[in-house]
């Protein structure tokens, strides 16, 4: 974890999203490419007005998601490259990630590389689990040599553990600190612990278990 603490001066930075519009191919899309950048610089400088310690772009309005082994298309990939580096060249001075729904975490990777971005935020690293655009399994194995593959190993992996519109039955058994273990050992940069949905607060008892056990 010696990466994320040398980016963010917290051990809980305050990370602002950034939902970009529904993009091209996407059933939501409206067609309008260039207001959907120009709305994503206009909160990218609210965040900064706020101090916020970084910021995360995501494809939230994409839906339904689909997974990368399910047909997402290259268009995805290119026009959140295209969004992400406008933020990023709008607020140079806070650290910036990028997740690319559902579960794009190579993709994720890749636009992070080109955009100079700091972090990720990487979806089933470990354990599998049944997300509502099915099932998610664990890539700490290939993301990370990806990211060797790519030489983006300044970008910080996030990872989210227990991850919120997910079913956990299958990992039932494992605990989250087990789960936190498993992340810190398959060389995480950093954990989120989120609710049960977006919106929601995370378990009090989840975070408390976690900072017992130093993560």
């Amino acid at each position: 974890m010696s990466k994320f603490c040398s980016l963010f001066a917290k051990p809980f930075p305050i990370i602002g999203m950034i939902h970009v519009g529904a993009l091209p191919g996407t059933p939501l899309y409206k067609g309008h490419m260039n207001k959907l950048i120009s709305e994503a610089q206009a909160e990218a400088n609210i965040y900064r007005k706020c101090g916020v310690d970084g910021v995360l772009v995501e494809n939230m309005h994409d839906i339904p998601y689909i997974r990368p082994r399910d047909g997402l298309g290259p268009e995805i990939t290119s026009a959140m490259t295209r969004v992400t580096l406008a933020v990023r060249e709008t607020i140079p001075d806070i650290p910036c990630g990028v997740q690319i729904l559902a579960g794009c975490n190579r993709e994720a990777l890749a636009v992070a590389k080109v955009c100079q971005l700091q972090f990720i935020r990487a979806e089933g690293f470990v354990f599998g689990h049944m997300a509502d655009e099915g099932f998610t399994d664990a890539c700490a194995g290939s993301l990370l040599r990806y990211r060797k593959q790519i030489d983006a190993e300044d970008v910080l992996v996030l990872t989210d553990i227990k991850k919120k519109h997910s079913s956990h039955a299958i990992t039932s058994d494992v605990s989250i600190t087990e789960t936190a273990g498993a992340a810190e050992f398959f060389l995480s940069d950093g954990l989120i612990v989120t609710g049960s949905s977006t919106g929601a607060s995370a378990e009090q008892g989840d975070l408390q278990a976690l900072r017992a056990i130093g993560h």
